[in-house]
């Protein structure tokens, strides 16, 4: 039986009218524009496309920028990225395929994956690409898969579930959640950020021999790394929390545990005892007192080290003393402005950010949870799955969202295709799943994928 996708229709959804807008990407969103991000949500019963390219054009007409180009300008100083909310528009195509939902949900992260229209992002700087691409797929048994794919440049996860709310009260006729654009996001930056900060930047420039290296880990990932989804139940979670939370003395979330757990157990898989470095990104829209409606990339990260031999408890605890203690010792966006102005814009291309060292094996993980996902709603429909769709083949990135109907947690995870084969084996999984009991429920996502650890 084939499963390859069929085109259906093809057009281009735009909100009918144009402000003409133009907003100044700031550094942040510069270091980030040769990046995209895709996602797919998978619903059990069809979409109506029409109400959707209805929707989705109201929807713009709040978040123009998503309809929108970029254009890059030669300064003096270098190039300055700038977004032009000109409703250039967004290409909306439904598909077929002979396949069933739960088949589609099982290559969701594959490498390739036919559910999203991944933005072409380096084309995009110059204006030749959309800024947001969206695909519709149609399955065999009556499901339906929204691949979405955006320009990171534009903005963050956040960002993105905006317009997806949006997109999500303009299709059931409610009223639609308020944005803010940022028509410079340096100057905003600027107004707000305290005068001193962590004083650490988050990028480096790296040597000649190690940029050419990092250069091939990219261009070789497709086929040197794996990805693996791995699903822990709600009881897992809290058993983790009460264990780990005894041992470092402190009342610890689940995202904290979640991440002390799988960082030490993918280490101790691997049989590597160094001392490694964890990244964390932090959305700093509470800790500034930026308002939750505003769009672009407001994100700074923690970083800490990871010493296996202290143990997944103490990693969990100075996790959660980071995030408390995030303004005054890991926030560092005013020491990322200083350093990439000082710099020059002329040699943005040159820095890559602390969190991207794959040959030091330094762990990043982005925790989705708490977005909403499966809080929005299409013609009455809430998702039954929400997931990142092969974003990055780089070794050493985690992405975790809430797992199948919204049940426990779902880790995305790319790794050396060794390490992942040994992450699926038994041993794999009784280590990942050592807080799980012989009473407990199969999670729900292990149910319906049968790929997933």
């Amino acid at each position: 039986m084939t499963i390859w996708p069929q085109l259906r229709r093809s057009r281009t959804v735009r909100a009918g009218r144009t402000t003409d807008r133009v907003l100044r990407l700031g550094l942040m969103d510069t270091m980030l524009a040769d990046l995209s991000v895709s996602v797919v949500l998978c619903f059990e019963r069809p979409l109506d496309e029409d109400r959707l390219a209805a929707g989705l054009a109201l929807a713009l007409g709040r978040v123009p920028v998503f309809a929108g180009r970029l254009r890059t300008v030669r300064q003096a100083d270098g190039e300055r990225l700038e977004a032009l909310c000109d409703d250039s528009g967004v290409p909306l195509e439904v598909y077929t395929v002979d396949g069933t939902l739960a088949e589609a949900m099982g290559r969701v992260t594959a490498a390739g994956t036919d559910l999203v229209d991944p933005v072409t992002a380096p084309a995009a700087r110059t204006g030749g690409a959309p800024l947001l691409t969206v695909r519709l797929t149609r399955t065999a048994d009556g499901g339906t898969v929204l691949g979405c794919s955006w320009h990171h440049a534009i903005g963050d996860l956040n960002s993105f579930m905006l317009l997806l709310r949006i997109w999500s009260a303009a299709v059931e006729g409610e009223p639609l959640p308020a944005a803010e654009l940022v028509d410079d996001q340096d100057a905003l930056l600027a107004a707000v950020l305290p005068a001193e900060d962590c004083g650490r930047p988050g990028f480096r420039v790296p040597s000649a021999g190690e940029a050419e290296l990092l250069a091939r880990e990219l261009a070789l990932g497709p086929r040197a790394n794996r990805t693996v989804q791995i699903a822990f139940t709600d009881a897992e979670i809290t058993r983790m929390r009460e264990e780990f939370g005894a041992a470092a003395g402190r009342r610890l979330s689940s995202g904290d545990v979640l991440c002390a757990h799988l960082v030490s157990t993918l280490r101790d898989l691997d049989e590597d005892p160094a001392e490694r470095m964890l990244t964390v990104p932090v959305n700093v829209r509470r800790w500034l007192g930026l308002s939750p409606e505003l769009l672009g990339n407001l994100l700074s990260e923690v970083h800490l080290p990871h010493r296996p031999k202290d143990g997944p408890a103490a990693l969990a605890g100075r996790l959660r003393a980071a995030v408390e203690e995030f303004p005054s010792t890991h926030l560092n966006l005013r020491a990322n402005l200083g350093f990439l102005a000082a710099l020059g814009r002329g040699r943005l291309g040159e820095c890559v950010p602390l969190g991207f060292d794959p040959q030091a094996r330094r762990f990043s993980f982005s925790n989705w949870s708490g977005f909403g996902a499966y809080r929005v709603s299409f013609q009455g429909q809430r998702p039954v799955f929400f997931s990142p769709a092969a974003n990055y083949p780089i070794p050493w990135v985690c992405w975790t969202v809430e797992g199948y109907r919204g049940e426990g947690f779902l880790s995305t995870v790319v790794l050396p295709a060794r390490l992942a084969a040994r992450v699926r084996g038994a041993e794999g999984r009784a280590a990942l799943h050592r807080f799980r009991t012989a009473a407990d429920a199969p999670p729900a996502s292990a149910v319906v994928l049968p790929k997933v650890v």
